[in-house]
């Protein structure tokens, strides 16, 4: 059996100038200096009126901080839908799917749109246990699909903020 060596793999990459990341031209999103630290701790939230959108706001602040001087502010619009997934034969539904949009638009300090759009997710749960147990499934669905929806708009937030101007552009 050819196992391969890493070592001459490697020097094989460093020789061909593959090896090192630094040229690439990439950097991390969440470094200092990198997009998302320009959101964070400078983006006003809105505050929640439901028990979903309180978990939304709980999730994006665990990423952007809480703003005391906001420099952007983040509008948002969440939707959450339920629909019968799996039926017996006597009618009887056994698996709910949760599906949640959220639409967003991100404002500068002066109110001009910074980007705009919507993300979408959905999961679901089981209702196939008791009244009680049922309804604990229900909100951790509801919990789960709001924290992938929050994990979604923070990617697309990072990938589509502006570059911030030089003195050279």
């Amino acid at each position: 059996m050819w196992l391969p060596d890493r070592r001459n793999a490697l020097k094989l990459l460093a020789g061909l100038g593959l090896a090192g990341v630094s040229a690439c031209g990439f950097s991390p999103v969440y470094a200092p200096g990198g997009p998302a630290s320009r959101l964070y701790g400078r983006t006003a939230l809105p505050e929640p009126n439901t028990e979903e959108s309180y978990q939304l706001v709980r999730a994006l602040e665990g990423r952007l901080g809480r703003a005391t001087a906001p420099d952007y502010a983040l509008d948002l619009t969440l939707r959450l839908s339920e629909s019968r997934l799996a039926v017996t034969a006597e009618n009887s539904t056994t698996r709910f799917r949760v599906a949640g949009r959220l639409d967003y638009a991100l404002r500068d300090a002066r109110g001009n749109e910074l980007t705009r759009g919507e993300v979408t997710s959905f999961t679901g749960y089981s209702a196939t246990g008791s009244t009680v147990a049922t309804q604990a499934a229900k909100s951790d669905a509801r919990a789960r699909v709001v924290v992938i929806l929050s994990d979604l708009l923070m990617t697309r937030l990072v990938a589509e903020l502006p570059p911030v101007p030089t003195a050279e552009t």
